[in-house]
C-alpha cells in the first residue's frame, strides 16, 4: 500500500481544525494538527511532513513567520490559509515562501484539490521541461542564458557558477520560461502550467513568485511585458 501523504495543519480555531483534519483524513491524508505556530514549528521539525497548511492568524508564532522558519530549513510545499482575501495577507504569505493560498471559509473538496495540485507540482518538478529553439543547450541537458545555467536533468541552477537555491515552484516557473525564451507567457498561462489551475486563479501568486525568482537569478533576466505577462531574456 502506498505511503500516506503527511500534512501539517496549523489552525487555532478548534472547530475548523478538527473538521478540516477529519476531512483530510477521510480522503487518505495523515494529518498532524496544531493550535499555534510554536507547536507547529516543533511538529514540523519532528515529523518532516510532506506539505504544511498554515493559517495566517495563529498565536505564538503567526503563520507568515512560521512559513519563513520552515522555508529557512526546507523546500516542503506550504499553503497559507487566510480569513480574508486581503492583498496584504496574500502577498506577505507568498513573499515568506508560501507556494499557494486558500481563503477561508473554504470548501473541503476545494482545499483537497489545491493540496493535490501542489503535491503534483512538487512530485513532477522536472518532468515537463520543454526544449525550444532559442535556448543554448550544453551537455547533459544544461540550458545557458548568459551567466545563468539550468540543469534540467539534475534540477539545479547556477548563476555565475554559483548554486542558486530554488523551491520546486520557482524551479517549475523557471523551466516554463526557459522552455520558450523570448516568448511572452501570460499570467493565466503560467497559472495553468505551474499551479495546475484550469480556471482563472489569483494572478498575484504569479507576480510574487516572479519577483522572488528575479531576486535569485537576476532582476533583469525576466522581463515584464505590460498588459501581457513575462518573458525570459534569451
Amino acid at each position: 500500500m502506498a505511503e500516506q501523504t503527511h500534512v501539517l495543519f496549523v489552525e487555532d480555531d478548534d472547530v475548523i481544525r478538527e473538521a478540516t483534519q477529519l476531512a483530510l483524513e477521510r480522503v487518505g491524508f495523515a494529518v498532524t494538527a496544531m493550535p499555534d505556530g510554536l507547536s507547529g514549528l516543533e511538529a514540523f521539525r519532528a515529523d518532516r511532513p510532506d506539505i504544511a497548511l498554515l493559517d495566517v492568524m495563529v498565536p505564538g508564532l503567526d503563520g507568515v513567520s512560521l512559513c519563513r522558519r520552515i522555508r529557512d530549513e526546507s523546500t516542503v510545499p506550504v499553503i497559507m490559509l487566510s480569513a480574508r482575501a486581503d492583498a496584504i495577507d496574500v502577498v506577505l504569505g507568498l513573499e515568506a515562501g508560501a507556494d499557494d493560498y486558500v481563503t477561508k471559509p473554504f470548501d473541503g473538496a476545494v482545499l483537497v484539490a489545491r493540496i493535490r495540485a501542489v503535491l503534483r507540482r512538487f512530485g513532477h518538478a522536472g518532468g515537463e521541461a520543454r526544449q525550444e529553439e532559442g535556448a543554448a543547450q550544453g551537455d547533459g541537458g544544461v540550458l545557458t542564458f548568459g551567466e545563468l545555467e539550468i540543469d534540467t536533468d539534475g534540477m539545479e541552477v547556477r548563476k555565475a557558477g554559483r548554486p542558486v537555491a530554488l523551491t520546486p515552484t520557482e524551479m517549475r516557473l523557471l523551466l516554463e520560461f526557459s522552455a520558450a525564451p523570448g516568448t511572452v507567457l501570460s499570467r493565466d498561462k503560467l497559472l495553468e502550467r505551474v499551479w495546475d489551475y484550469g480556471w482563472g486563479g489569483d494572478t498575484r501568486v504569479v507576480d510574487v513568485h516572479v519577483q522572488r525568482l528575479r531576486t535569485k537569478i537576476g532582476q533583469d533576466r525576466i522581463e515584464t511585458v505590460r498588459g501581457f505577462g513575462y518573458k525570459l531574456k534569451a
